[in-house]
């Protein structure tokens, strides 16, 4: 048989599955590991050589659900339990 047209008929099998923590389908089902984020290592897969890659999967990127609460709190100081300061009305009519 060639390895052209003929040989792609053979190909009916699926060799990468969805990976559970980048919900991409590069999760390889024999080798158990993913090939986008490198799950189940604890280290996310990012190489300096892939600068676009990281540019897409970077921080800012997403929801950043955490993130914009954190920025809020930060700026009024990290309080905790406090009842807000009524706002002034400075308005002159």
């Amino acid at each position: 048989m060639t390895k052209g047209t003929q040989s792609f008929g053979l190909r009916h099998t699926k060799t990468h599955g969805m990976c559970p923590r980048c919900d991409r389908r590069s999760y390889h089902i024999q080798k158990k590991t993913c090939a986008s984020c490198g799950f189940p290592s604890p280290k996310i897969r990012k190489y300096q050589w892939a600068y676009k890659a990281i540019r897409r999967n970077t921080t800012g990127t997403g929801r950043c659900r955490y993130l914009k609460l954190a920025l809020r709190r930060e700026r009024n100081g990290w309080k905790v339990g406090s009842t807000p300061k009524a706002a002034v009305n400075n308005k002159q009519n």
